[in-house]
């Protein structure tokens, strides 16, 4: 394990170019070059994906970019020192130390403490200010090692899996930070009665850390809440919820803290745990940025009895935004999204076994699929023999598939909202919604309704022995009548006849209408390339898929539009690292070989490490595509029934002639448009090939 650093890996004062993107790509390319990754692609395309989801820049003139990746083969640290200094995203300006931290996806736990404790030391000024002395490689190396094995292999601090602010102890050669928060807790009885019987005793907190990889920011963020709090003569202790592990606080702790703290970009495990502490919550690189901020605001909450708690419910969802929650929107947006995320598995499954049922039994198979299933067998197979029966089972199986596709969208929104105990209430509302005829729609209205009930129960203030029922029953029970009696009484029946106007009006589209719409969703796929406004065009394809019929194919004609359009980036950044070499580096040419596979397939994520390194380019021109490829679909009538899977569900498409032509004209056109943008609208400088050693 000593060797997760070597000197190959470090890269002294070097111009790795002027963006974080730009410095990722070049360890990448050293990463790859060292032998640990089996592929630049998904190493890349990872370390940039966590990078967008939250800055890796902390105080300092540091930056920790890291992913966990499966093209990663070991455990691996690729350090550079920068000339000039990149910004990362960090408050006090750009980052001239940069370490690279790449973990396998199945990294093992003591690999994966010792990366979250290098990432602990990097916020130690005495161990940055070696690394910006250190002269050589070797000496990096030294530094690295000394920091992960100060003692040969002893114990160095606090584990990095285990509750930071229970023995507090890790950074570089294991110092003690946080010892003010060592408490004894083998008289976690007596702490809870004196805590009660002592109004003037000192603030006590607690604290969850959370990130999306769960190897740097995590324990950084541990740390500094507890050197911030032995600052500030409070006691802090903090349990890091990180990939190498977690041990979780101690009811007693728990019990006497005056407020809890949420640095967190996932959620929070098992947080009924703190259920009526007052609580503040922020994204982790926070607790990183402003700790001792984050805890005046948290002895501000304690002494306010209208702070916000911890009710064992939603108000500890993780993706915050701001520094006291996210606004309305953004709350909408994600729920909605969680809603779309978990139904897509039904629908995609589903609508491919629909598909094959067509395939196999024809169209005439919805008239007697239940019939078949029931009354037939291999030993007694029905009119048209084995295909017909085969064809039948098929189809419903994927019928009852995407009979789950209103109530899981309904479920998981209210999932989102109000966490598990708004799944049954969303549920059952997203049910009534599809017996009602309101569909999708309905699904959207009755999730969030079910969501926002549930959390307001959550909300409630009862005696400590209900709370144990809460989230198991009163909360699904009440917000169950309340959501779905709403549904039933007021909201079902115009949505329902909303529903059907606009099935209506989809189903009449033509000509210049239906290319218009087309154009719409062309657009939408292309603009964001797996982001929010491609999922949302996504979710109202695959939605509407469940209404689609013979005598009704709009439904299956926007499905064909959608997944036409979202093939269009990827194979037109393909085709054009073909058509001019010269205007990609070495790594987008190597991506464009991938973009191939990956276009055809319908994967627009494809084109995400073109649009990442260049987005003022790459993104119009594939809109410029995707709207042409949806207009012509569209105009077409191309039907496509399967949610997913690109030309390799031709079988269940109708007119595949056109659907190819229409991805073709589309890729041809961003492509063009592309190289015209790089040619004419760039300066005129030479991609930067590799890293010299």
């Amino acid at each position: 394990m000593s060797h997760l650093i070597t000197e190959e890996l470090v890269t002294l004062d070097k111009n790795l170019g002027t963006t974080s993107q730009d410095v990722i790509r070049q360890l990448t390319q050293v990463v790859l070059a060292s032998g640990r990754a089996s592929g630049f692609d998904g190493l890349y395309a990872d370390a940039v994906a966590r990078e967008q989801k939250t800055a890796t820049g902390v105080p300092g003139g540091i930056a920790i970019p890291h992913c966990r990746s499966t093209a990663v083969l070991e455990p691996t640290l690729a350090m550079a020192r920068l000339a000039p200094a990149v910004d990362f995203g960090a408050k006090d300006g750009p980052a001239d130390l940069v370490f690279f931290i790449a973990a396998p996806e199945g990294a093992d736990k003591e690999h994966l403490k010792l990366l979250s404790k290098l990432a602990r030391s990097l916020i130690k000024k005495d161990f940055t200010a070696s690394l910006r002395a250190a002269e050589s490689p070797a000496d990096i190396v030294a530094l690295v090692n000394g920091a992960l094995f100060p003692d040969e292999g002893a114990p160095a601090g606090a584990a990095a899996g285990s509750s930071a602010g229970a023995t507090a102890g890790a950074g570089a050669a294991g110092s003690a930070a946080g010892t003010a928060t060592a408490t004894a807790t083998d008289q976690h009885g007596r702490h809870a009665a004196a805590a009660a019987a002592d109004p003037n005793r000192p603030k006590s907190l607690v604290a969850v850390t959370a990130c999306p990889t769960g190897i740097a920011h995590t324990y950084m963020a541990a740390d500094s809440l507890v050197a911030a709090g032995k600052e500030a003569g409070i006691e802090v202790q903090v349990e890091t919820q990180g990939s190498a592990g977690a041990t979780p606080l101690d009811p007693a702790v728990i019990d006497r803290a005056d407020a809890v703290i949420f640095a967190v970009d996932v959620d929070v495990r098992e947080k009924e745990r703190f259920a009526g502490k007052p609580v503040i919550q922020s994204p982790v690189k926070r607790a990183i940025d402003e700790p001792d901020v984050m805890l005046r605001e948290a002895l501000a909450a304690a002494d306010d009895p209208n702070a916000r708690r911890v009710s064992g419910t939603a108000d500890v969802a993780s993706h915050q935004t701001g520094q006291t929650g996210e606004s309305i929107g953004a709350k909408l947006k994600r729920a909605l999204l969680t809603g779309v995320s978990y139904m897509i598995p039904f629908v995609a499954g589903g609508g491919l076994l629909i598909a094959l049922g067509f395939l196999l039994g024809g169209y005439a198979i919805t008239d007697v699929a239940d019939t078949v299933v029931l009354e037939n067998n291999f030993g007694n197979l029905p009119d048209g023999g084995l295909l017909t029966y085969l064809g039948a089972v098929a189809f419903k199986i994927g019928a009852l598939s995407m009979a789950f596709l209103v109530p899981a969208l309904a479920g998981y929104i209210a999932y989102a909202i109000a966490d598990r105990p708004g799944i049954a209430p969303g549920f059952t509302a997203g049910a009534v919604a599809g017996f009602m005829g309101a569909g999708f729609l309905g699904g959207l209205v009755g999730g969030l309704l079910a969501g926002w009930i549930a959390h307001l129960i959550g909300q409630w203030s009862v005696p400590r022995w209900l709370r144990g029922l809460m989230p198991v029953v009163i909360i699904p029970l009440l917000a169950s009548i309340v959501a779905s009696g709403l549904m039933f009484l007021v909201l079902g029946g115009p949505i329902a006849g909303l529903t059907t106007a606009l099935n209506a009006w989809l189903s009449g589209l033509t000509g210049v209408s239906a290319a218009a719409l087309g154009i719409i969703l062309g657009l939408m796929m292309c603009f964001d390339l797996g982001g929010p406004v491609n999922k949302v065009a996504y979710a109202f394809a695959v939605a509407g898929l469940g209404a689609g019929s013979a005598d009704n194919q709009a439904p299956w004609m926007i499905m064909a539009t959608v997944m036409a359009a979202g093939m269009v980036p990827p194979l037109a950044m393909a085709l054009a690292t073909v058509l001019d070499r010269k205007r990609f580096s070495l790594a987008e040419r190597e991506n464009g070989k991938a973009a191939w596979l990956l276009g055809a397939a319908f994967i627009s994520e494809g084109a995400i490490p073109f649009a990442a390194a260049d987005p003022l380019r790459v993104i119009p021109a594939s809109m410029l595509g995707g709207a042409v490829t949806g207009a012509l679909t569209m105009a077409t009538g191309v039907t496509s029934q399967a949610p997913h899977g690109g030309i390799f569900v031709f079988f269940a498409m109708g007119n595949v002639v056109m659907f190819v032509v229409a991805v073709v004209v589309g890729a041809i056109i961003s492509a063009l448009a592309v190289l015209a943008l790089k040619r004419y609208a760039t300066k005129k400088t030479a991609p930067a090939e590799t890293v010299a050693a």
